[in-house]
C-alpha cells in the first residue's frame, strides 16, 4: 500500500470519535506500529486534528474533511462503470446505494473531474432485471453475509421441483445470469442455484459456521478445477 494510501486510510478509521490504538491500526494496515506512530505525527503536522499518543490511543475531532478526492480519468469511468452495472443488475438496497455512492463522488469531486461523470458513455439498462429478482437478490446477500442457512424451493432446467436446505455462500453473475453458490444439504455437495429458479425462499432461523472443504474458497477451487466447461456446468 502506497503511503498516501495508508494515510487515507488512518483518517478513515479515526472517524465517527472513536479511540483507536496504534497497534489496532498496525494490523488492519499490516505495518508496525512504529510506522503508525510516524503517520500519526506527520498528519498531526500538516493540521489534520488528531489527539492522543502512543499507549493510549489516537481520537480525531469531529468536523474535519479530507480535500477533494482526486481521480484519474480511468478511476472515475471504472467507478461510474462500477456503480451503473450495480444499479442495473444488482438488489434493490446495492441498486440504491449504489445511486447514492455516485452523487457522494460527485458531490467531492473538482469541477473537471466531476463533469467527467456526466460524460462517461457506459451504461447498462434498468429494466432487464424485474424487482422480485432484485428483492431476492438483496434477501441472498443479506443470508450469505450473516450466515444464515435458508429452505429453498427450486426447478432445474427441465423444470423438475425440490426442496433444499442450503448454506448461502456467495452470488456470481455471469453476464445475464445472477446464481448462488452454496453448500446443499441434501447433496452434501457445493451447488449453484440460479436466482431466478428460485420458486421460494425462506430463512431457516439457524446460522452456520466456516467448514473446512464447505467454505467460499473450497468452492472455487472446485469451480477451478472444471474450468473450460459450458456456464450450465457450474448450475444445478
Amino acid at each position: 500500500m502506497r503511503r498516501a494510501d495508508r494515510l487515507f486510510q488512518i483518517v478513515q478509521h479515526l472517524r465517527g470519535g472513536r479511540l483507536v490504538t496504534a497497534a489496532d491500526l498496525a494490523q488492519r494496515l499490516e505495518v508496525s506500529e512504529r510506522t503508525i506512530y510516524r503517520d500519526m505525527a506527520d498528519l498531526q503536522s500538516t493540521g489534520v486534528p488528531i489527539e492522543g499518543e502512543a499507549g493510549v490511543g489516537y481520537i480525531m475531532r469531529e468536523g474535519f474533511d479530507l480535500p477533494p478526492l482526486m481521480f484519474t480519468r480511468d478511476e472515475i469511468v471504472a467507478l461510474v462503470t462500477g456503480a451503473r452495472l450495480a444499479r442495473a443488475w444488482g438488489g434493490i438496497a446495492i441498486a440504491n446505494a449504489a445511486q447514492e455512492a455516485l452523487v457522494k463522488i460527485e458531490a467531492v469531486l473538482p469541477d473537471k473531474e466531476r463533469r467527467r461523470i456526466a460524460r462517461t458513455q457506459i451504461h447498462a439498462p434498468h429494466f432487464m432485471m424485474p424487482n422480485t429478482v432484485r428483492e431476492l437478490f438483496d434477501l441472498l446477500e443479506r443470508a450469505s453475509d450473516d450466515r444464515k442457512t435458508l429452505a429453498i424451493d427450486y426447478a432445474d432446467a427441465e423444470g423438475s421441483p425440490t426442496t433444499r436446505h442450503i448454506r448461502p455462500l456467495a452470488l456470481l453473475f455471469w453476464g445475464k445470469v445472477w446464481t448462488l453458490a452454496a453448500w446443499c444439504e441434501m447433496r452434501n455437495d457445493f451447488r449453484t442455484f440460479r436466482i431466478d429458479r428460485m420458486v421460494r425462499v425462506a430463512p431457516t432461523g439457524e446460522t452456520f459456521r466456516p467448514e473446512r472443504g464447505r467454505m467460499l474458497s473450497d468452492y472455487y477451487r472446485r469451480v477451478e478445477d472444471r474450468r473450460g466447461g459450458s456456464l450450465q456446468d457450474h448450475i444445478e
